[in-house]
């Protein structure tokens, strides 16, 4: 990177004039490249399906959400609409959002003036609508909004949340109960996760009811001695903030960063009847840190399964608990050498006689059953590939996972970038595909194991919808995005490859539309690099590189380097306590590979990445060895020690068990090395990757003499999105790259 004493145009046009400051800035092409991002690069799919009980039937919300309709499974056809707000009895609602249905298929809940509080998490103005009586009531009398609503089993009962405290309403007597009373903002939450649950456990709800309905059991998070975080808000140009248009507001909640103290988590049960709660212990196990799931194994209400973590999440332990004597008992345990795959604790199965763990102990991520006693009943799969999603069992007893293709086509490696749904038969010796080994697919089932609803799509053919029974029969097309793709018929199509040096690595490159052999191109290299994930997939994922190739003339590489998914523990837990190293050895390692392209300018390379993408960016231009020409990172984590504890600390450990690791994976401390020209993005409101991971790097490039350009988006959170950012961010980066490369 030059040094502060490179002019700006803008500053060389003010001394040239000798007047004020004048920028000449080309306007970004924001129509063009909405087009290709989201939320214009978006195919049609069908509606998420609310099954009836009996998978024969579901519930749709109407076009405009003034009513939800029930449809016939097999055939689509309306049955009859189930709710009208227009004819509902002693309330009413303008319109419906979204709603639950309750697991008797009697009741409804739905809700309007939704407020996003976090990622997954809102709070809305719910209502109960029952069925047969038309009926429409609000869940609370007390409260005007209410936050994630849970049926009981029996469909009688709601739990809900308000302002940290548990509330239950009887719906046979239209009341309501407070469960609990120590709910306390910023310091006691009751039956809904903190921040660090909600965004690295995937969870919006820590409340589990009884089959019996007798009980509620819960999730007590003490979090005031976990340190608070701060940013500011401003008025914004995307639903602007008025009362902010003059003085910033300010936005605090509880963000434990690397090392620092979480949430002192507990579980409870509140019996229904008598209005006593009691604490449940698991035995006093001073090593258990996280709580990230429980729920109620069988169809027996004695018996509650808390899954729990010891800190440095590489070891699971289950236990099964009677809520009402409070007695817990040991049933598994499962560990790894260096962290636990979140689909272990997050992707369990609890059946009526068992339930089915997913586990990486043979190296590669498996589906194992156990009994309710702890005894490993069978290992359902097997082999040099990894189960990517679980099902579960059809009424023939068959059983659905999803996985990587590699031991069905021979692929080797390039087999991690398919998914493939497979079935075992009742016997769990033979295993067939029922979708192609080529190609990304998914599956929804009905909860009675009857219809699913396969998501199949590969590079060259947007997503197609079909319906099917479990009889392997196929019913209906329910969207083909026919129309979608001839939209972008004539695009340049993603090539594969497997890059050869060093260690085997699976790439693609995307060739601009008139592209000439003979010409040198400009590249973009984008990748995300973060452990477990994939971006060279063989699936549909339209976006700004379609644009760049198609439109600015760009060559477009993207490669998955070590540490990325889909290929074993041995290939992705290299990075354990060390993040950065090898992912960057390894898109050194693509660059040069691109640099060897007959079609490319060598001297016009450049990288980029968002999130995990945007902190392997730093790390591969503040690399001695760095060959590129400008970067663009986009809300990078610049140190490890500036993010949340789950997430920072399952890949290096805590900073006092791992200094040096720390230390090195830091771009913070390597701002120093860069050479190149660089431009970062930030949302200001990023309750993720605070701003102050780009204000910090910033920072140390003052420090060394160095600067940066920069782009911010005033309110927006981590994802960038709303009133075309998504379009500004890619037309920022590519006018970026044309100018610097």
């Amino acid at each position: 990177m030059k040094k502060l004493i490179r002019m700006t145009a803008c500053v060389a046009a003010s001394i040239a004039l000798g007047a004020g400051i004048v920028c000449a800035q080309a306007k970004i092409d924001v129509d063009g490249i909405a087009k290709y991002v989201y939320p214009g690069n978006t195919p049609d799919s069908p509606k998420s399906f609310t099954y009836l009980p009996d998978g024969e039937s579901y519930l749709l919300l109407g076009k405009d959400g003034k009513t939800i309709e029930r449809y016939e499974t097999a055939s689509g056809k309306l049955i009859e609409t189930v709710l009208d707000v227009t004819h509902t009895r002693e309330n009413s609602v303008k319109s419906v959002e979204s709603f639950i249905l309750s697991p008797d298929g009697s009741k409804i809940l739905l809700y309007t003036a939704k407020t996003p509080v976090y990622r997954r998490s809102f709070k809305a103005d719910w209502h109960v609508f029952e069925i047969k009586r038309n009926i429409l009531r609000p869940l609370s009398k007390q409260f005007p909004l209410q936050q994630s609503p849970l049926f009981s089993p029996d469909g009688r009962m709601v739990a809900f949340v308000v302002d940290n405290n548990i509330y239950i309403k009887k719906i046979d007597y239209d009341s309501e109960v407070a469960v609990t009373k120590d709910g306390v903002i910023d310091k006691i939450i009751n039956g809904i996760p903190d921040w660090t649950y909600e965004e690295e456990f995937s969870t919006d709800c820590s409340m589990a009811w009884a089959p019996d309905n007798s009980t509620l059991c819960y999730l007590r998070y003490d979090e005031e001695q976990v340190p608070k975080f701060t940013f500011s808000l401003y008025e914004g140009y995307c639903e602007p903030t008025k009362e902010y248009a003059l003085y910033p507001g300010l936005f605090s909640y509880k963000y434990p960063v690397a090392g620092q103290p979480n949430s002192v988590v507990s579980i409870h049960s509140y019996d229904v009847e008598t209005r006593k709660i009691k604490d449940i212990d698991l035995g006093g196990d001073k090593s258990i840190e996280y709580i990230p799931r429980i729920a109620y194994g069988g169809n027996t209400s004695e018996r509650l399964m808390a899954v729990t973590l010891n800190r440095a999440q590489n070891r699971m332990e289950v236990f099964a608990v009677n809520p009402k004597s409070t007695v817990s008992k040991s049933v598994l345990v499962e560990e790894s050498k260096a962290w636990l795959n979140p689909m272990a604790y997050e992707g369990i199965h609890w059946g009526a006689e068992s339930f089915v763990i997913m586990s990486e102990r043979s190296g590669w991520n498996h589906l194992y059953e156990y009994s309710y006693n702890g005894q490993q009943l069978r290992q359902m799969t097997s082999g040099d590939f990894d189960v990517t999603g679980y099902y579960g069992s059809d009424q023939q007893g068959n059983t659905y996972f999803q996985s990587t293709a590699q031991l069905l086509d021979g692929q080797g490696i390039k087999g991690a970038i398919s998914r493939v749904i497979q079935k075992i038969d009742k016997s769990g010796k033979k295993i067939m595909p029922v979708t192609p080994v080529h190609g990304w697919a998914s599956a929804t089932f009905s909860p009675a194991m009857n219809y699913y609803v396969v998501n199949y799509s590969s590079e060259s053919t947007p997503p197609r919808h079909t319906m099917y029974t479990t009889k392997e029969k196929e019913v209906r097309v329910l969207t083909d995005n026919a129309e979608y793709a001839a939209r972008y018929a004539s695009l340049p199509r993603k090539e594969f490859f497997t890059l050869t040096d060093g260690m085997p690595l699976n790439g693609y490159i995307l060739k601009p539309a008139d592209f000439n052999p003979a010409k040198k191109y400009p590249v973009i290299m984008w990748q995300y690099s973060g452990p477990g994930s994939q971006e060279v997939t063989d699936r549909w994922r339209m976006d700004w590189d379609y644009y760049a190739a198609a439109e600015r003339g760009f060559v477009v590489i993207c490669m998955d380097g070590r540490g990325t998914g889909g290929r074993g523990t041995a290939f992705r837990d290299v990075v354990y306590r060390n993040l950065g190293h090898y992912e960057t050895i390894d898109q050194l390692a693509a660059a040069r590979y691109a640099a060897s392209l007959p079609f490319v300018d060598s001297s016009r390379i450049g990288i980029a990445g968002w999130s995990y993408g945007g902190y392997e960016t730093l790390m591969a231009v503040s690399d001695p060895a760095s060959p590129f020409k400008a970067a663009v990172a986009i809300a990078p984590v610049t140190s490890w020690r500036y993010y949340d504890t789950v997430y920072a600390e399952r890949f290096m450990l805590t900073p006092g068990e791992n200094e040096a690791g720390y230390e090195s994976s830091a771009p913070v401390n390597r701002a120093g090395n860069i050479e190149c020209s660089l431009l970062l993005m930030h949302g200001t409101a990023d309750d993720n990757v605070h701003l102050s991971n780009t204000m910090e790097f910033v920072s140390r490039l003052q420090e060394t003499g160095r600067y940066c350009d920069m782009f911010l988006f005033p309110n927006m959170n981590h994802s960038i999105n709303g009133c075309d950012a998504r379009a500004l961010v890619y037309g920022r980066m590519l006018d970026y790259f044309s100018r610097n490369m």
